[in-house]
């Protein structure tokens, strides 16, 4: 016996507006993201005058002197920037269908960046953070998993097993944007309940990137759930 496919009815109104919202939500993300490049392009070039009074580092005066610190501080700066960019590439449906290359060439630069120079760049700066062991052992989480995400994507992509190279691929990212949402909740924080300072640090370690992983695990699992149509016997 034949068996039989139960299909959805077509909806030849409503598919051009799911259509298009699918696109509006993508030019959104691109937006976000060029916003973020931009602004962290520009922090990026502010720090290369290798002045130690601007920006962050005015206050960490009591460690820009520490050789280890200052070198795994500007190594993190000069080198997330590109990881951050990774995102323009990488999530690109079209750039992997058609350009596959690229998207391998950067997803290398993408692993080699955060497993070998932000990581351990990024441990040195997560014990000296400021907020006392709230904050540090924020930062020490954050980058553990920035890595344990990260690798377990190589993994995955060097055993061919592709969605789930693709779900570590979004949280190792999401970890990555953190640079961008850590700033973020800073100035919202800052200017919505006036917190102090050690407060301030203690509160914005966390916000920086929790929100950002709760955030792509409902979004993978909410994909997982979009089960296909089932076939039904004759």
């Amino acid at each position: 016996m034949f068996s039989r496919i139960k299909y959805a009815p077509k909806n030849r109104y409503f598919s051009p507006v799911k259509d298009f919202g699918g696109i509006l939500q993508a030019l959104f993300a691109y937006v976000i993201l060029c916003l973020a490049t931009f602004l962290m392009l520009r922090m990026v070039i502010d720090y290369s005058s290798f002045r130690t009074d601007i920006h962050f580092l005015r206050f960490k005066q009591d460690y820009i002197d520490i050789p280890w610190w200052r070198a795994s501080f500007y190594i993190h700066v000069f080198s997330s920037i590109f990881a951050l960019a990774a995102g323009f590439t990488q999530f690109s449906s079209h750039i992997l269908k058609h350009h596959r290359k690229v998207h391998r060439v950067v997803g290398r630069i993408y692993a080699v960046d955060i497993l070998f120079i932000n990581f351990p760049a990024g441990m040195v700066m997560a014990v000296y953070a400021n907020g006392l062991w709230p904050s540090r052992a924020a930062f020490v989480i954050l980058d553990c998993l920035w890595f344990y995400f990260t690798w377990r994507a190589v993994r995955a992509a060097r055993q061919k097993r592709i969605p789930e190279h693709k779900e570590f691929m979004l949280r190792s990212y999401a970890l990555t944007f953190s640079a961008i949402t850590l700033r973020t909740w800073k100035i919202i924080l800052l200017n919505t309940f006036h917190p102090d300072p050690l407060s301030l640090y203690m509160i914005d370690a966390w916000m920086g990137f929790v929100p950002n992983l709760i955030l792509i695990e409902w979004l993978i699992r909410k994909k997982r759930n979009r089960k296909p149509l089932v076939t039904a016997p004759a």
